[in-house]
């Protein structure tokens, strides 16, 4: 769950934001910047009820909230997400996607510190070393 100082509250700076912002926009959503002079960042979410009735506009904002949360950006922003119409129909990965993709194009995406540091095992080595078929460490049984 975001936390309350990261919402972006207020109308007049909601406003602000949206009148004298940057934009970006794409199929799904479009970002909106503006520098806040703080070092955390503030999230807002607009989506209009042209996306569809309260339980499909609450789905869209709760899967952006969480996309959000979970992508790290350089601090010091007001970012507002105004979903278009094709959100109310795409998953949250694909939302995630939208906003990462966003993000970048804007430069606010910070560099993720850890990608696969050496000798670190992924989930994926990790089930093959273990498989039976790998000669990893689950013994084969003989008929």
């Amino acid at each position: 769950m975001m936390q309350r100082e990261s919402r972006l509250s207020g109308s007049k700076r909601f406003s602000e934001v949206l009148k004298r912002g940057r934009r970006w926009p794409s199929e799904l959503l479009v970002l909106i910047i503006l520098p806040n002079a703080l070092e955390r960042n503030r999230y807002g979410f607009s989506v209009s009820k042209r996306l569809g009735k309260a339980v499909v506009r609450n789905r869209v904002k709760r899967r952006l909230r969480e996309a959000a949360r979970l992508i790290p950006v350089h601090p010091g922003w007001d970012i507002v997400f105004t979903a278009r119409k094709a959100a109310s129909k795409a998953d949250f990965a694909t939302l995630k996607g939208a906003i990462e993709e966003l993000l970048a194009r804007a430069q606010l995406l910070q560099p993720s510190d850890i990608t696969n540091p050496e000798g670190a095992i992924d989930e994926e080595d990790s089930f093959r070393s273990n498989s039976p078929l790998s000669g990893g460490h689950l013994p084969l049984h003989s008929v």
